[in-house]
């Protein structure tokens, strides 16, 4: 029987994810802020989207290949930034970077890794994106800029989503800390947990050493005021001019909700937007990313460049992204939930469970390139 049988959906991957991983990782990658209505709307409106299937289209080969800022990707979905990925699941930063370059899709680096710039260049194969929390130091900003640059990313994405650490009241009450707390209670959830604690053994304990770098860490520091929060600003549109004066690749701006913001970004000569709301971990009282979506495509314009994520759990899904007006997807739960079922091999399953529902559902829709994906929508107007 292969993975495939045993795992085949992203639900059966998150259900051994939970088994294996100690509760404070768990909680970590699985919460939301609030009482999580935010998760529950990016699922509820994603499963509103839907499509006509067509018949009798003779034989094709539905090509899911694309062209996003100017590189040829073998899939419309990458990495997504996820902070403390190596918590998670040891060595998952290395794991994810060594995967996309393998498969031709891009991997984006958060700033709040548990490695640095120089660590992971090695793995990158040209397909490094590096995420970037704003610093308040521009100091720090430029010399963060200038290692990500020499370390071979290409791509920076600047995150202005989280102008305050959101309660993620999950998270406290698993009592996480960074780097994480020696309790009774942790040394029982490492202790139940073998898989994650032999990794962690071997790769030593996690820590943001990105961030560490400029900022000392405080012993037992909570999820929500770690070495990557006491660094963060509160940027304006002139630390935007600043960023785009010292980075000499593609800009994108991550974390945008609202048409207005989008078009201002694009007027200030941003490459490309980002549409997301940080997948529920901020803040509890917006609309899904999917019912933004439209009006920020229209705002843009039909050639402007556009990233989505928040709720994705499948490769219909990610259909439902590019129709809505997204020219790429990103999804960082999704590999990470792969990477606490499977290993290294989670993320290969996660990538062919992707891209094989991708495909089977573009032959459902009798469409044979992912542009097509819009025509197929059942609209009520």
């Amino acid at each position: 029987m292969s993975i495939d049988d045993i795992y085949p959906s992203l639900s059966d991957l998150k259900k051994r994810a939970k088994r294996r991983l100690p509760q404070f990782a768990w909680e970590y990658l699985d919460s939301g802020t609030g009482v999580e209505d935010q998760m529950k709307r990016n699922r509820a409106a994603l499963d509103q989207v839907l499509f006509e299937t067509r018949i009798l289209q003779g034989l094709f080969e539905p090509n899911q290949s694309t062209t996003f800022l100017g590189r040829e990707y073998a899939h419309p979905f990458g990495v997504a930034p996820v902070g403390m990925s190596g918590m998670i699941w040891p060595g998952a930063e290395h794991i994810l970077a060594k995967g996309a370059a393998q498969v031709n899709i891009p991997y984006c680096m958060s700033a709040v890794a548990t490695v640095t710039p120089e660590d992971i260049a090695p793995s990158l194969g040209g397909n490094g994106w590096m995420q970037l929390y704003p610093p308040t130091d521009p100091e720090i900003r430029r010399d963060m800029i200038r290692r990500a640059r020499a370390a071979g990313f290409h791509t920076l994405v600047l995150t202005v989503d989280v102008p305050h650490a959101s309660r993620r009241e999950r998270q406290r009450r698993a009592q996480l800390t960074i780097p994480p707390r020696i309790t009774p209670k942790m040394l029982w959830e490492t202790a139940t947990h073998p898989a994650w604690a032999l990794g962690t053994a071997r790769h030593g304990q996690p820590r943001l050493r990105f961030a560490e770098s400029y900022v000392k860490a405080e012993k037992g520091a909570s999820s929500t005021a770690h070495p990557g929060y006491l660094l963060r600003g509160k940027p304006d549109w002139k630390y935007l001019d600043d960023i785009r004066a010292e980075w000499d690749g593609h800009i994108v701006v991550k974390g945008i909700t609202s048409a207005h913001d989008a078009k201002k970004l694009q007027d200030a000569g941003v490459d490309a937007v980002w549409v997301s709301n940080h997948s529920g971990r901020q803040f509890d009282g917006g609309l899904s990313s999917i019912e933004t979506l439209p009006a920020i495509r229209t705002a843009v314009g039909p050639n402007y460049p556009l990233i989505f994520d928040s709720g994705i759990e499948g490769g219909l899904d990610v259909l439902r992204a590019i129709a809505m007006g997204a020219d790429f997807v990103m999804l960082g739960r999704a590999f990470h939930y792969a990477l606490a079922a499977l290993g290294a091999k989670g993320f290969d399953q996660a990538v062919f469970m992707l891209s094989d529902d991708i495909h089977t559902n573009m032959f459902q829709m009798g469409i044979r390139t992912l542009e097509q994906a819009s025509e197929r929508l059942i609209t009520t107007d």
